[in-house]
């Protein structure tokens, strides 16, 4: 019966958000977690929904789908999207990557100095194959169209994803087809692009000069950057791509195509930062990125994917490998609950540039605010409210009705 009550909130919940396709900027709504499988891991999705995550972003793999060219098999995606409904989930599902149906092997590249070469699958890079993916994409987005799921295509094109080497012109051609043929299956699919490594404005341009954002809802980025440089440190970044999704989208499309941090974290290995501060991180990432006008923001990664401290690719996730929460977890689901249902009004002005302190309302309107700083702790005055309010800053956000 429990079980069942849980479903049916899940399924309500979705279904008001079907056709929202963008998440609105109001916690916990843009709050998401990137993971790694698809079948089993019920603890896992039990825990994300606890902390108020409420996307995941997972690969969507074309070989796995399409095992055999022009047969399609959606199964086990099926039962992950029944999993994630009961809970009030929904899904970044990326399309991604290669099909030995359609591509040969490749040397894939490699710098100068680097091993010999080695070999995969190359991405689909020719008109056959970039038919194949297209045709691909939109009979997913038909099969899932009453799952509320946000289609990314391919995962960070500028990078080692993209076989034999990065090239934009062919990424782009691959998301030109690929968007449109979505969006001409069904028109009411989200589609976002190119999950970019970092601000690579290089590349990006010249795939937002192409056309394409005529058929996106969203601009994805990860804004992965060193230890000391914190999630604030991404404004810039995201003001640049604001300007060129203005300066290349159709006017009467401007106002209506989002950024979205799809990926991004920070490693809590030895050379990384410590475990309280990527706590800390997690959520102002979620915060800033709010400020920045971004209304979804993925966490990498849900789960440590291995026990070596020194490895900084094993120690991104919010929980251990045994699912023991780390501090991280703590932090957003604290968080999710501090803020639930409010949406940011601004960053209240008279204070330091290193100090953070964000309102917060409620439709009804109940005020919070949310309040950290980049320097060392100290006390401020909060005398927009009274009575006053005195408060001291940490690295932290803390959570403070105000009237």
């Amino acid at each position: 019966m429990i079980r069942l009550a849980r479903y049916i909130s899940g399924f309500l919940l979705l279904t008001a958000t079907l056709h929202a396709q963008i998440p609105p900027p109001v916690i916990p709504a843009g709050v998401g977690v990137n993971i790694h499988f698809v079948e089993g891991n019920e603890k896992d999705l039990d825990l994300i929904a606890a902390a108020g995550f409420k996307f995941v972003r997972m690969d969507f793999s074309w070989e796995g789908t399409e095992p055999k060219a022009g047969a399609y098999d959606w199964t086990p995606y099926d039962k992950l999207c029944d999993h994630l409904a009961t809970r009030g989930l929904r899904a970044i599902y990326i399309l991604d990557y290669v099909n030995a149906a359609y591509e040969p092997m490749v040397d894939t590249h490699r710098p100068v100095g680097e091993p010999v070469p080695e070999r995969h699958v190359a991405s689909p890079r020719h008109p056959e194959s970039i038919a194949a993916f297209a045709r691909w994409a939109a009979a997913a987005a038909r099969h899932f169209r009453d799952r509320a799921v946000i289609w990314e295509i391919y995962n960070e094109p500028n990078g080692q994803f993209w076989r034999p080497k990065p090239d934009a012109s062919e990424y782009t051609a691959l998301a030109l087809a690929t968007a449109k043929a979505v969006k001409e299956a069904e028109p009411g699919a989200t589609v976002i692009a190119p999950a970019l490594s970092a601000f690579d404005f290089k590349f990006l341009e010249p795939f937002l000069a192409s056309g394409v954002l005529q058929y996106l809802d969203g601009v994805s980025v990860h804004p992965y950057r060193q230890p000391t440089k914190p999630p604030e440190t991404a404004a810039r970044g995201f003001k640049e791509i604001r300007d060129m999704i203005n300066r290349y989208a159709p006017e009467s499309r401007r106002d209506k195509i989002a950024i979205i941090s799809g990926e991004w974290g920070y490693s809590s290995n030895r050379k990384g930062v410590s475990l309280e501060t990527q706590g800390d991180f997690a959520v102002r990432q979620q915060l800033s990125n709010l400020l920045n006008g971004v209304p979804l923001s993925i966490w990498y990664d849900w789960k440590n994917d291995g026990t070596n401290a020194d490895d900084g690719e094993q120690n991104f996730g919010v929980v251990y490998p045994d699912l023991t929460p780390k501090p991280a977890y703590t932090a957003v689901r604290e968080m999710t609950r501090a803020l639930d249902g409010f949406q940011l009004k601004e960053r209240v002005a008279g204070f330091g540039a290193k100090d953070y302190v964000l309102l917060f309302v409620k439709p009804d309107g109940t005020q919070k605010i949310a309040a950290w700083t980049l320097t060392d702790p100290h006390t401020i005055q909060l005398d927009r409210w009274k009575p006053e309010v005195s408060l001291e800053l940490r690295s932290r956000p803390q959570y403070l009705p105000v009237k």
